[in-house]
Order: structure tokens, then C-alpha cells, then sequence
């Protein structure tokens, strides 16, 4: 056991970046379109400047993204019905096909890694996600 834990930050650092970046690889879409997609699933219609500032991006870089999939038919546009001067922004159904389709591709790549993986390391690795996720959760 390590009694310096800073190490193992660093190694679990970039241990979870390359993953990241290895499940980004296997992105089906552009990285920012896929961002917006995700998040509009999991947290339902946003405006344009709350996703610019949920995904750290200028309002600007955000309204050109939108609009991309919009043109796409990705999302589409409503009245806020809380403050009629505001758009929100909502994922179409074949927007929400395009991020089922992104995430398949992408799980379907780690699904097949996990299988190269011995059982061992896969029981290891399954306790690790409920780690990660309480860590993720951690107020420090």
C-alpha cells in the first residue's frame, strides 16, 4: 500500500485520461456535437447559453453547433414556456438515434477490450467502477 498517495493520483489521472481519449477516438460524430447530444439526453431541453456553459464553451461556438444540428435535424427549437423570450433546445428523434448509435459504437469497442480481458481483471475492474463513481461523487 502506498503511503504517498499523490502518486497514485498522477497514475489514475492519466490511467482515466487515456481511456477518455481512447473512447473518444471511437466517436462516430464530431466531439462537440456528441457533447451536446449527450448532455440534452441525459438532462433534457437546455438553452443555448446554459449548454455554452455546461460544456465550457463562448455562447458563440455554441449557437454554430446548435445550429449545425439543427440544420441536421438533430434538435430542434422551442419557446421556453417560463420565459417566452427564451429558445430551448431538444433533441429530435433522430437526434436521439445519432447518440444511441455514438454510444453503441463506442461501448461496443469496450465491451469487446473488457472480453480480451481474464476474468480476474474484469471482477477487479467492475469493483473499480464503484469506486470511481463514489470518488467521482466525493465532496473535498
Amino acid at each position: 500500500m502506498r503511503t504517498d498517495i499523490a502518486p497514485l493520483a498522477v497514475d489514475l489521472r492519466v490511467a482515466v485520461g487515456q481511456l477518455i481519449r481512447r473512447l473518444r477516438a471511437e466517436n462516430l460524430f464530431p466531439l462537440t456535437q456528441t457533447w451536446v447530444l449527450g448532455r440534452l439526453d441525459r438532462e433534457g431541453p437546455a438553452s443555448v447559453s446554459d449548454l455554452a456553459q455546461a460544456l465550457r464553451v463562448r455562447p458563440q461556438s455554441m449557437a454554430q453547433t446548435v445550429g449545425d444540428l439543427e440544420a441536421e435535424g438533430m434538435v430542434e427549437r422551442n419557446p421556453d414556456p417560463d420565459d417566452r423570450r427564451r429558445a430551448l433546445v431538444s433533441l429530435t428523434e433522430a437526434g436521439q438515434a445519432r447518440i444511441a448509435a455514438d454510444r453503441a459504437a463506442r461501448e461496443g469497442w469496450l465491451v469487446k477490450a473488457l472480453e480480451e480481458l481474464p476474468d480476474a481483471d474484469r471482477e477487479t475492474i467492475e469493483r473499480s467502477v464503484e469506486i470511481l463513481s463514489r470518488l467521482a461523487d466525493a465532496d473535498v
